[in-house]
C-alpha cells in the first residue's frame, strides 16, 4: 500500500514539470510523466507544486535561557514546523563549560527523542575547546553530526580567534561545516554601555546596541581566519548589507563561504522596535532587524544566488512572564522570535509571488542546498526514487493571514501578526505518511533522528 500523487507540478532547484510521484513504504519509488500504479491511493495534485519536504538549518528548541526556557519545546516546536511543511529541522547542542560533546549530545537527545513531528538533527555548539573536545569530533562524526557553531558574541559562549582557527582545522579534516554567528561581542558590549548610561528602558535602543558594523567586523574577522584555515565556513543569520559586502568581496578572491539568512530580516525592518509602549520587545532578536537597504540588499543577493539558505533562528519567548523582563532595561529582553511554522508562506509570498524569486529557488534555499550542505542529501531535499518520501503538496492558491492566536506554535505572540498571503501547504508527508494538512497536524511523534554525513558541496 502506498500513495500515488498524480498531475501536481514537481520543483527542483533546476527546473519544474508536471509529473507522477510514487510513494511506497518510507520512501519515493517512481518519478514519471505518467505513473500506473493499480492499489494505491490516488491523490491529484492537478494545479498545485509538489516540493520535497523543507528543511529549517536553524532551530532552538528547549532553549535554557537562564531564567527560563524557550516557550517551544521539541514537542510544540516540531509540530508547528510540520504544520507549515517543514519535515527536518536542525537545531542546536550546545556543551556547556567543563562538558564533553558526547554529554551535550546525550542531553539533546534525551530533550528531542520520542518527542518530535518532524525529523531532527543537531549542530553541535562548542563553547569548550581543548584537547578532549578536538578528540571527540571524530566521534561526532560517527553519531551523526557533520556540522557545528561557534560565537564571536555572548561571554559564556563565545571562542579566541586561535581557539576558532583550531577548530576549523579540525573539523575540515572530517569535512563537516561550521557554523558562525557573527557579531563583535567587545563592540556590542561598549556600545551597549554608552546607551544605558543614557536610558536603560527604551526597546528602540536594541538596534543600536548591536550595530551592522559589529557584525560586518566579525565576518571579515572570520572569513580572514577561515582562509588562512584553507576551510570554508556559514555564516548564520546574515542581517546586514555590510555583511554582505564583505562576503562579496572574499567571494570575488576565490573563497567558499556559505550564507544563511532569516525571513525576519527579509521582511521586517527596525521600525518595529518604535512601536507603542513595550510592544516592540516581541522583535528583539540578535543580530537585530535592519533597516529597509539591508532588507533590500539581502532579496538582491537571494535572486542572485548569493544566499544559500533560509533558516528561522526560531527561538520563541513570551511577551508575558518572559520578554517583560526587560521592561526597565532592555538588554534583559530575551533575544529570539519564533517563525518556523510560517517561514515556507512568508517566503513563497514575499519572494514568489511578489516576483522578487523563483518558485525553483525556493526549493533551493528551503530544501535541497542545505540538504547538500549538511549531509542529508539525497536522503532529504530531493524527490528522487530513494529519497525519503518528505513531499509537501503546496496549494498556490490558498489565502493565510498569520496570528498567534491560530497559530501552532506555543508562544503568544508572532512576529508577522496580521500578516496575509496566499500559498501553503496543503499536504505533508514524512516518509510516506500523511501528517499534516492546511496547517492542521493531524499525526504526531513521528519524527526520527537524521544520521547526517559529509558535506555535499
Amino acid at each position: 500500500m502506498g500513495y500515488l500523487i498524480k498531475n501536481g507540478t514537481v520543483v527542483y532547484a533546476n527546473g519544474s514539470y508536471t509529473a507522477d510521484v510514487l510513494v511506497e513504504g518510507e520512501k519515493i519509488t517512481q518519478v514519471a510523466k505518467t505513473i500506473d500504479a493499480p492499489g494505491m491511493t490516488v491523490i491529484d495534485a492537478s494545479g498545485k507544486y509538489i516540493f520535497p519536504g523543507f528543511i529549517d538549518t536553524h532551530t532552538h528548541f528547549d532553549l535554557d535561557a537562564g531564567d527560563f526556557h524557550t516557550a517551544d519545546d521539541f514537542y510544540t516546536g516540531t509540530k508547528a514546523a510540520i504544520a507549515g511543511g517543514t519535515t527536518s529541522i536542525l537545531d542546536f547542542t550546545t556543551q556547556e563549560k567543563g562538558q564533553t560533546l558526547t554529554e551535550a549530545l546525550d542531553v539533546w537527545h534525551k530533550m528531542a527523542d520520542g518527542k518530535s513531528s518532524c525529523d531532527y538533527g543537531f549542530h553541535m555548539s562548542i563553547t569548550d575547546w581543548n584537547d578532549e573536545s578536538k578528540k571527540e569530533i571524530k566521534e561526532m562524526t560517527r553519531q551523526g553530526v557533520t556540522s557545528y557553531k561557534l560565537y564571536m558574541a555572548y561571554d559564556n559562549l563565545k571562542v579566541n580567534d586561535k581557539e576558532l582557527f583550531e577548530i576549523l582545522s579540525a573539523i575540515e579534516e572530517e569535512h563537516g561545516i561550521v557554523g558562525v554567528h557573527c557579531e563583535n561581542g567587545d563592540i556590542i558590549k561598549a556600545v551597549t554601555e554608552k546607551l544605558k548610561s543614557e536610558e536603560r528602558n527604551s526597546v528602540r535602543l536594541h538596534p543600536k546596541s548591536r550595530p551592522a558594523e559589529a557584525e560586518a567586523e566579525a565576518i571579515n574577522r572570520l572569513l580572514t581566519i577561515a582562509k588562512l584555515a584553507g576551510t570554508p565556513v556559514n555564516i548564520v543569520h546574515l542581517s546586514s548589507k555590510q555583511g554582505l559586502k564583505v562576503v562579496q568581496r572574499a567571494r570575488k578572491e576565490g573563497q567558499q563561504v556559505f550564507v544563511e539568512t532569516c525571513p525576519q530580516y527579509l521582511i521586517l525592518d527596525e521600525k518595529e522596535y518604535n512601536r507603542p509602549g513595550f510592544a516592540g520587545a516581541a522583535y528583539v532578536c540578535a543580530p537585530p532587524l535592519r533597516k529597509k537597504e539591508d532588507r533590500e540588499a539581502l532579496w538582491e543577493a537571494v535572486e542572485k544566488d548569493e544566499v544559500d539558505m533560509l533558516g528561522t533562528d526560531h527561538c520563541s519567548f513570551n511577551m508575558g512572564g518572559q520578554k517583560t523582563r526587560g521592561k526597565d532595561d532592555f538588554t534583559r529582553i530575551p533575544g529570539g522570535i519564533p517563525g518556523t511554522e510560517q517561514r515556507p508562506m512568508l517566503f513563497y509570498q514575499y519572494g514568489v509571488v511578489e516576483g522578487r524569486t523563483s518558485i525553483e529557488r525556493m526549493c533551493q534555499l528551503l530544501a535541497e542546498r542545505p540538504a547538500k550542505l549538511f549531509g542529508m542529501y539525497p536522503q532529504k531535499g530531493a524527490i528522487l526514487p530513494g529519497s525519503d518520501a518528505d513531499l509537501v503538496i503546496w496549494d498556490p492558491d490558498k489565502a493565510w493571514t498569520i496570528s498567534a492566536k491560530t497559530q501552532v506554535q506555543n508562544v503568544d505572540n508572532t512576529p508577522y501578526e496580521g500578516i496575509s498571503g496566499t500559498g501553503m501547504a496543503a499536504q505533508v508527508f514524512l516518509r510516506g505518511c500523511p501528517v499534516a494538512e492546511y496547517g492542521k497536524v493531524h499525526t504526531e511523534l513521528k519524527g526520527k533522528y537524521i544520521h547526517r554525513t559529509a558535506r555535499q558541496l
